[in-house]
């Protein structure tokens, strides 16, 4: 099996977690060739670990940036596309996209890229990220969407997209798997290699509410279909906050279609991504009327 990969983490101030983060990349049965973390003016001490672990483990590297005034998904991208331009090993196979608040088992790499290996079609995976506190048996409806925290792509897939796109509402990641299958390929989360996010997810961006109206504005630069949206939202009534958690959303989405925020996504990526929403409700309503019958 051709096991050579490579990973680029983007980091800023993750002192609490990056530790845990290290250790578990450097525990892998399959270890990268390169690992670069790209430091956004860290300075809570995260630099100070990087660089004791690069000390320690010549495939690591830190490549410090000057710091910026605010946080914000587009810089996530930025940052990863530096660290992407900075790698300097060529004979890799696999690239991977990893956050710096994650762990993991020690042989999940080794896992993940078999898969890969077993199917010459599948050019973006990655495994399930947990938050604290939540069950690690319920997994997303949709198994072909991947978090950007745990992206691993097949080096050709990832030379494909022509980059990344850096949105500044995020969905960056769902943007990146669609247009990987508008291109031929096979995305997958692997629900058998379960992943712990070492915090709650997108902690930074506020408060539930405020990050679920933000998700709204997502989902509309991103260029999701209204009905798609709505049957979204309503599947999310009832989760916490109960009734706020979905109409919060979908306040979010109207509101940016009101104002016509402007979309950053490709206009084809945009119509592939609603025909498969189309699909999708489509196979949800015939499910539930031969559940009916």
């Amino acid at each position: 099996m051709t096991l050579k990969y490579v990973l680029v983490t983007p980091v800023r101030d993750e002192v609490a977690t990056i530790g845990r983060t290290i250790a578990a990349v450097t525990r892998q049965t399959v270890r990268p060739l390169e690992w670069v973390i790209v430091s956004d003016g860290s300075t809570d001490g995260t630099n100070e670990l990087i660089q004791t672990a690069a000390r320690a483990h010549s495939w690591i590297r830190l490549l410090a940036l000057p710091p910026r005034s605010t946080r914000s998904f587009a810089a996530v991208v930025e940052n990863t596309e530096t660290g992407i331009k900075a790698l300097q090993s060529d004979d890799y196979a696999y690239l991977g996209l990893l956050d710096a608040d994650l762990d993991f088992q020690a042989d999940y790499f080794e896992q993940l890229l078999a898969r890969f290996e077993q199917r010459p079609r599948l050019g973006l995976a990655g495994g399930v990220v947990i938050d604290p506190g939540m069950p690690k048996d319920r997994f997303p409806r949709n198994r072909m969407e991947v978090p950007g925290a745990v992206q691993m792509f097949r080096r050709d897939c990832f030379e494909s997209l022509g980059g990344l796109i850096a949105i500044p509402e995020g969905g960056w990641d769902a943007v990146t798997c669609a247009t990987a299958r508008m291109r031929g390929y096979q995305t997958e989360l692997v629900t058998e290699l379960v992943v712990d996010h070492l915090k709650p997810r997108n902690a930074s961006q506020g408060k539930p509410l405020r990050r679920l109206w933000q998700l709204g504005e997502r989902d509309y630069v991103m260029g999701y279909s209204p009905l798609f949206v709505l049957f979204k939202c309503a599947a999310r009534l009832t989760e916490p906050p109960v009734v706020a958690s979905g109409f919060a959303r979908w306040c979010g989405y109207c509101l940016a279609a009101v104002r016509r925020r402007p979309r950053m996504v490709p206009s084809d990526v945009i119509v592939f991504v609603r025909a498969e929403q189309r699909d999708r409700i489509s196979d949800l309503w015939r499910a539930r009327i031969a559940a009916f019958l």
